[in-house]
C-alpha cells in the first residue's frame, strides 16, 4: 500500500468517527459531553462570576498602577542621565499600561456580560411564563 492511499483510508476515517460524534449521543449516554446535552447555569453562579470579575477589576485599578508614577519618573531621570536604559523602561511601562488596561477592560466586559444575561434571562423567562398562561387559558376553550 502506498502512503498516499494509507492517508487516504486514515482521514476517511477519522472523518467518519468525527461525522459519528457530531451527528449522535451515545446510547449510554458516555463520552458524549456527559448526559442531557443540555447547559444549565444557575442565576446565584453567574452572580459570582461576574462578581468575582468585578471584584478582581477593583483591585487590578489599585494595585496594578502602585509603581506607574515611579517607573515613569524612572525612565525620564534615566533618559535626562543619558542612560540608554531609560527608553527601556518607558517602554516597559507603557506596555504594563496597555496590557493592564486591556485586562480591566476585560474583566468589565465580563461583568458587565453576565449581569446582562442574568437580567435577559428573567426577561424571557417572565415572557414565556406570560406566553404559557395565555396558551393554557386556549386550551379550555379547545376541550
Amino acid at each position: 500500500m502506498t502512503f498516499e492511499q494509507e492517508w487516504a483510508e486514515i482521514r476517511a476515517a477519522a472523518a467518519q468517527r468525527t461525522a459519528m460524534q457530531i451527528d449522535s449521543i451515545p446510547a449510554d449516554g458516555g463520552s458524549g459531553g456527559g448526559g442531557s446535552g443540555d447547559l444549565v447555569v444557575n442565576d446565584d453562579e453567574l452572580g459570582a462570576i461576574g462578581n468575582e470579575a468585578f471584584g478582581l477589576r477593583n483591585r487590578l485599578t489599585k494595585e496594578g498602577n502602585i509603581a506607574r508614577d515611579s517607573t515613569a519618573e524612572a525612565a525620564t531621570a534615566l533618559t535626562s542621565g543619558n542612560f540608554t536604559c531609560g527608553a527601556a523602561v518607558l517602554k516597559v511601562h507603557d506596555a504594563w499600561q496597555n496590557h493592564l488596561k486591556t485586562l480591566l477592560d476585560s474583566c468589565a466586559q465580563i461583568s458587565n456580560h453576565l449581569d446582562y444575561t442574568k437580567a435577559q434571562h428573567a426577561k424571557d423567562e417572565a415572557r414565556i411564563d406570560g406566553d404559557l398562561t395565555k396558551i393554557s387559558v386556549l386550551t379550555e376553550y379547545m376541550n
